[in-house]
C-alpha cells in the first residue's frame, strides 16, 4: 500500500503541486501524466525519497518512508531517466551490481536468463559502452526481471526502445501488477496500460 497525503513539492521558488493525495492498494498501476515542467519526475523522485518535500506525507504500508529508510528502499525499485549502468562493466556485471545494491541474492544463471529475455543474448559479456542506447536501456530494464521489490517507480521506461522491447516491458509491468505488485510510471508514448487496477493522475491542470 502506497499512500500520498497532502503532498507539496517545489522546484526553486516555484510550487509544482500541493495538496496532492492518492492511495494505491496492491495490484494497482498509477499512470502519472502532464505536460513537461508540471512535476512528473519531481513526484517520482519524491516517492523514492530522493527529493525533499515541502509538506505532506508519503506512506508505505502505513509508515512514512523517511522513517522506514532502508526497509523502504529494499521494497522499491526506481528507474529514472539515466540508465544507471557503468560503461566499463559488461551487462552481467551491471546486473549483478544492481541486484546486490537492491539486496537481492540472485544467481548468475538468473542474470544471464534475464538479459536473454530482454533480447541481449550474445551481448551479455560486452562492455556496455559499445552497446546502442536501446541495448543499454534493455540492460537497465533487465533489473525488473530479477528484482523482488513490490513497488516499481518508472520514469519514461519506454523511451529509446523498439516495438518488441516496448511490448515486452508492457507485459512485464502487467505481470507485476497482476501478481499484486505496484507500479507508478510516466510515459509520453501510447502504450496499453490495462493490467490490474489502473489509476491516472494528471498534473498541471
Amino acid at each position: 500500500m502506497l499512500e500520498v497525503v497532502d503532498l507539496e513539492c517545489r522546484r526553486g521558488d516555484r510550487r509544482l503541486f500541493s495538496d496532492l493525495c492518492f492511495r494505491l492498494p496492491a495490484g494497482t498501476l498509477l499512470h502519472v501524466r502532464g505536460r513537461n515542467g508540471t512535476g512528473k519526475t519531481t513526484l517520482l523522485r519524491a516517492l523514492c525519497g530522493l527529493l525533499a518535500r515541502e509538506a505532506g506525507q508519503i506512506l508505505w504500508k502505513g509508515e512514512d518512508i523517511a522513517a522506514l529508510g532502508e526497509d523502504y528502499r529494499r521494497d522499491m525499485l526506481y528507474f529514472g531517466h539515466l540508465n544507471g549502468i557503468k560503461s566499463d562493466l559488461d551487462a552481467v556485471e551491471n546486473l549483478r551490481v544492481a541486484a546486490t545494491l537492491d539486496g537481492d541474492q540472485t544467481p548468475d544463471e538468473a542474470l544471464w536468463d534475464a538479459l536473454a529475455r530482454m533480447g541481449l543474448a550474445g551481448f551479455e559479456d560486452l562492455p556496455t559502452r559499445v552497446l546502442s542506447q536501446g541495448q543499454k536501456k534493455r540492460v537497465a530494464l533487465a533489473r525488473l526481471l530479477v528484482s523482488r521489490a513490490p513497488l516499481w517507480i518508472l520514469d519514461e521506461p519506454f523511451s529509446a526502445l523498439d516495438t518488441d522491447a516496448v511490448d515486452l516491458l508492457g507485459a512485464l509491468i502487467g505481470a507485476h501488477v497482476d501478481g499484486g505488485g505496484l507500479a507508478v510510471l510516466t510515459t509520453h508514448q501510447e502504450v496499453p496500460l490495462t493490467s490490474g487496477q489502473v489509476q491516472r493522475l494528471q498534473l498541471g491542470h
